[in-house]
Order: C-alpha cells, then sequence, then structure tokens
C-alpha cells in the first residue's frame, strides 16, 4: 500500500463476498506521484514587533529547510475523501447509512495514517516547525507587550494574577473526568510508524491490548510494513521498540502487533462492551493526527451500526466492511488504530474511518480533516478478531454462503445469478444453501437490522462469530419469508 494513494474515491468492491469476497482494481488516482517530494513552504519572515533598536525585540526568525508546514503528499492521505472526481460529486468512502433506507453510498473515506517523514527529517522535523510557529507567536506577543508597558509607566495596572503557590500541579482531578481518562489511558498508547522496503510508509495508533506485548491497531496502519518493512512503536515518554506483525484481517481492517523485547510494566487498555454502548453517550479519542502524537479529542457517540465500506484507493486495495459506532470526536489521518474510549476510559471501538467534505488539511491541500464524522469499529468485534490473530496468525470470518450483489441499492441485498470466476452464487451445502436461499432472492433483513445494500450485509455478517444463528427475511416473488441461518466459517482474506 502506498501512501501516495491515499483517500481517493474507490470503485464498487468485488461482486461476490462473502464466500470470500474479492474486488477488482480501484479507478486510477486522481493524481499519481512521481516519486519526488512537493516543495516545502517556507515559514515567513518574523513581523517586528517592537521599535527598531530594542534590545527586547525577538531577532528575526528565518525559515528552516523541512519547516512547517511539511511537504505535502501528492495524493491526499486516508481519510481524504476531498480529493478526485468522487468528492466532487460529494460521495466518499465513509458516508453512512440513512436510517430511513437512504441509498449507501459506495464511496467512502478511508482514515489514512500520516504520511511517514521522507530520511533526513524526521519526527523531529514536525515538532520542530510547530514549536518554531509557537515561538514566532510568542515573540510579537512579548514584543507588543513591552512596548505597552514602556508607553504607560504610569498607568496602573487592573491585571489580576493567580498565585504560583500550588500551580496547576495541585488541581484534583476527580476520577471519570476527561483529564483523568487520559491520564490514565495515554501511556498505554502509541504511535505506530511503518515502512516498506522502498522506504514509503505512515504514520498511526495503536493501545496496548495485554502484559505480552501485543499493540492493537488498524490493518491499513500496518500494510506498509508488511513483507519485510520496518514497524515501531513510540509510546508518550519517548521509549520506541521494534515491533512485528502478528496478524492482520484486511476485511475487518484490524491488526495486532507485538513489541521487541517488551518492557515489564505494560498497562492494557480497559476494553468495553460495544454492544451497550447508547447513543449520546460521551467518547474520547486518542491518537496522532497529522503526526502531532497524544492528541486527546472528546466527543460523543452519534448514532451506531452505520454500514461503512472503506478502502486506501490503491490498485491493490480490497474494501474493509464495518458496523461502525458514528462519533463527531475530532479524528484526522494518523487517528486510525487509536481507541475511542467512554467516559469512564474502558475502550469501546478502534478509530478507523472519516466522512469529509474538503481536501484541505493542516498544513496541507493534500490532506482533509474531521467535520465530525468519525467511524470506530466495535471493540467487542475488534477483541474477537484481535484473538484470532494472537492464537494463529490467521482472520476467521463469518459467511452465509451467497454472492451478493455490491451494485448501490436501497431494496435490500440481492443474491447474484452467478458467484466469482462462474462458480455458483449459493455454495452449495453452504448455510444459505441449506436454509432454502436461491439466485435472485432479496435479503432485507438479518435479525433486527435493516438491510439495504449487499455491503451492508456483509458488514452485519461480520459483527457475528461463525455458528451464530440468526434470522434472514427475503423477498422472492414478491412475496417475504424468513428462515434461520447458522453462519459458516472463512479463514484468512483470501
Amino acid at each position: 500500500m502506498s501512501t501516495e494513494n491515499e483517500g481517493n474515491p474507490v470503485p464498487p468492491a468485488p461482486s461476490a463476498p462473502p464466500v470470500p469476497p474479492t474486488s477488482p482494481a480501484a479507478s486510477p488516482q486522481a493524481a499519481a506521484s512521481d516519486g519526488g517530494e512537493a516543495p516545502t513552504t517556507p515559514i515567513p519572515p518574523v513581523p517586528q514587533g517592537a521599535p527598531a533598536g530594542d534590545p527586547y525585540a525577538p531577532p528575526p526568525q528565518a525559515p528552516a529547510e523541512g519547516s512547517w508546514p511539511p511537504p505535502a503528499p501528492a495524493i491526499p492521505s486516508y481519510a481524504d475523501a476531498g480529493a478526485g472526481a468522487g468528492a466532487a460529486a460529494g460521495a466518499g468512502w465513509g458516508s453512512p447509512y440513512d436510517q430511513q433506507q437512504q441509498q449507501y453510498q459506495q464511496h467512502q473515506p478511508f482514515q489514512q495514517p500520516q504520511p511517514a517523514p521522507k530520511k533526513g527529517s524526521g519526527r523531529g522535523g514536525l515538532i520542530a516547525a510547530v514549536l518554531v510557529a509557537a515561538l514566532v507567536a510568542g515573540g510579537i506577543g512579548g514584543g507588543l507587550g513591552y512596548t505597552l508597558a514602556k508607553n504607560n509607566d504610569d498607568v496602573g495596572s487592573t491585571t489580576v494574577s493567580a498565585s504560583s503557590d500550588g500551580g496547576a500541579t495541585q488541581v484534583k482531578r476527580a476520577s471519570g473526568t476527561i483529564a483523568a481518562v487520559a491520564h490514565n489511558a495515554l501511556p498505554s498508547t502509541v504511535t505506530i510508524e511503518a515502512e516498506s522496503t522502498s522506504g514509503e510508509g505512515g504514520t498511526g495508533t495503536g493501545f496496548v491490548f495485554d502484559t505480552q506485548g501485543h499493540i492493537i491497531t488498524n490493518n491499513h496502519v500496518v500494510a506498509d510494513a508488511l513483507d519485510g518493512g520496518k514497524l515501531t512503536a513510540t509510546f508518550p515518554d519517548g521509549k520506541k521498540y521494534d515491533a512485528e506483525v502478528v496478524g492482520h484481517a484486511q476485511g475487518y481492517d484490524v491488526a495486532v502487533i507485538k513489541l521487541k523485547n517488551p518492557p515489564s510494566d505494560l498497562k492494557p487498555l480497559a476494553l468495553g462492551n460495544s454492544d451497550n454502548v447508547a447513543v449520546g453517550d460521551e467518547t474520547i479519542a486518542i491518537g496522532a493526527p497529522f503526526g502531532l502524537s497524544n492528541t486527546v479529542t472528546t466527543g460523543i457517540i452519534s448514532a451506531k451500526n452505520r454500514p461503512v465500506a472503506s478502502s486506501d484507493g490503491s490498485s491493490t486495495s480490497k474494501a474493509s466492511y464495518m458496523s461502525a459506532l458514528q462519533t463527531d470526536a475530532s479524528i484526522n489521518p494518523g487517528n486510525s488504530g487509536g481507541p475511542l474510549m467512554d467516559a469512564s476510559g474502558a475502550v469501546i471501538g478502534i478509530n478507523s474511518a472519516i466522512q469529509s467534505a474538503s481536501s484541505g488539511g493542516l498544513g496541507s491541500t493534500g490532506q482533509s480533516g474531521s467535520i465530525g464524522l468519525g467511524f470506530a469499529i466495535p471493540i467487542n468485534q475488534a477483541k474477537y478478531v484481535a484473538q484470532q490473530l494472537i492464537k494463529t496468525g490467521k482472520p476467521v470470518y463469518a459467511k452465509i454462503g451467497a454472492s451478493v450483489s455490491l451494485e448501490d441499492s436501497t431494496n435490500g441485498a440481492q443474491i447474484t445469478d452467478a458467484g466469482t470466476g462462474g462458480s455458483a452464487a449459493v455454495e452449495s451445502g453452504g448455510p444459505a444453501d441449506k436454509a432454502g436461499l436461491k439466485p435472485g432472492d432479496v435479503i432485507t433483513k438479518l435479525d433486527d437490522s435493516v438491510i439495504d445494500s449487499g455491503p451492508t450485509l456483509i458488514g452485519e455478517i461480520w459483527t457475528h462469530k461463525p455458528e451464530d444463528k440468526v434470522q434472514i427475511t427475503y423477498k422472492r416473488g414478491g412475496s417475504e419469508h424468513t428462515v434461520t441461518v447458522t453462519l459458516g466459517s472463512r479463514v484468512g482474506d483470501n
């Protein structure tokens, strides 16, 4: 996966999941990178904030190489729905499902990890640039403050300053406050840097899953490090560890990595119950948006069970499907794989995708930012997937054994006339076949969930485990029927 191919609209996913789902090549990108770096926009000279010759005035700051904003990738990042024709049309990966059975949108933005710095720049380049900007502002303010004080020496001050005794370190933050949750959770989150053998890479987030050193994150965060790439995880205290991929599930967009020589004092984050989450519940997200590690944002659960299909838009990418938790907590490129927590600090989801309305990003026109539409993989599903990956290294998917259409629809998920490569649309002896389903049947409900399209059905099926029994409602010849289906299983992404 190349981070130069991020955020472009994804063509319709393969027409035959989940037995197994396959995807055609994605459409050409809105723009192709030639491998070169975009020019870095220099920081403008520091304005003079004090009279000429003033000994207290700050010295002018000259723009430095690698300064903020950093070079923008030629193609927008994950979660950037603003690039390409798809954005112009207003349809991007990540668009949520309308509860009134509005049309499911196939093109949705995928929460892409922030492109990793090129060799020679490093994370320090970004941090330094941010600090330079802060110092420039401070310099101007200081010079202006001195000038005003100098011109008003005889005027009494009305400013009241708080006592320095006690300070912020003495403030008591009650258990359950956002500050307390952040204080407890930050030491168990990491910023992940993945680099391929060709030097391409990206930055994302992960969190401690157990005391053995396993870290849970998104598949697309670590994709560049597969097949011989390099992977590192950095804790908020600055300690960095080499890591390796234990297993990854492209369809679920979940991956597990393990720290090499992990510390003995790892504290796994507590996992909540995503089934018990209610709309309006408070949410807290931790991540590295645009490379700014250890960033904490807050919001609420805006909706549940949003069907989201996402991909990075590259020619080798396959779509991932989720029945997501929707939140308005600010999530940006680089938040991928980070924890979405409830008010108690328990993890209820993994931040994975956003819907974005523009292509403008922090210091770059090549990346989009949050508009309050973020999507997270429910932790109940992610926990099951992670446990399978740790145990066997391969994902296990539930399936009904039928090929369904992935075309836009509001009527349901229609079983196709033929499967992939001319195979049978309904697997002989599979769950759907045993339940009496046939090509042409239109599935409209799975248990109590309304099914408006093939991707919605896949996302709902994948919230279950193999051998689970589900009620499927379908239409055939104008009549409605309901059958019980015992879900089968498929091992691996291929």
